[in-house]
């Protein structure tokens, strides 16, 4: 069963929802309230991009280091 590819799939979209949860809690705890452009971006992000870009997260200063990373990381 963990071979399939619905299994696979309903693990992705599962870790690709935690890992939103968590950096979009910790990006309006530092930056307050995301723009709906930039948290679109982050939406689309692969499970992989997103734990790359919490591993990012502390070396944001302002909201445009995330906009800038964003760009550099489609």
């Amino acid at each position: 069963m963990r071979e399939s590819v619905t299994y696979k799939d309903i693990v992705q979209t599962a870790t690709q929802k935690e890992a939103l949860k968590r950096i979009s809690l910790l990006l309006s705890q530092r930056f307050g309230q995301i723009d709906s452009s930039l948290m679109e971006k982050i939406n689309r992000l692969s499970a992989e991009k997103l734990e790359a870009l919490a591993a990012s997260f502390l070396s944001f200063s302002e909201i445009t280091d995330l906009a800038n990373w964003l760009e550099q990381n489609k």
